[in-house]
């Protein structure tokens, strides 16, 4: 994993974990532009890990931001 995506999902956690909801989709929104509906997503699915660490919330991060080409 990438030290970028690393660092973003450390942050990320951090918000989570502090149940800190708005602040994580004003980060996802302002510093890495996902839509809402992406924002949703990756919130949610942080949201239901049974062991949240920043690899695996970057592995979540990193599976939303690759885009279909076809």
């Amino acid at each position: 994993m990438s030290s970028i995506w690393s660092n973003h999902a450390a942050h990320l956690t951090e918000l989570v974990n502090g149940n800190r909801e708005t602040q994580a989709h004003l980060y996802l929104e302002q510093l890495m532009l996902f839509p809402v509906d992406v924002q949703d997503k990756i919130i949610e699915e942080i949201s239901h890990l049974s062991h949240c660490n920043c690899d695996a919330v970057a592995n979540i991060i990193s599976k939303h931001t690759v885009f279909d080409l076809d």
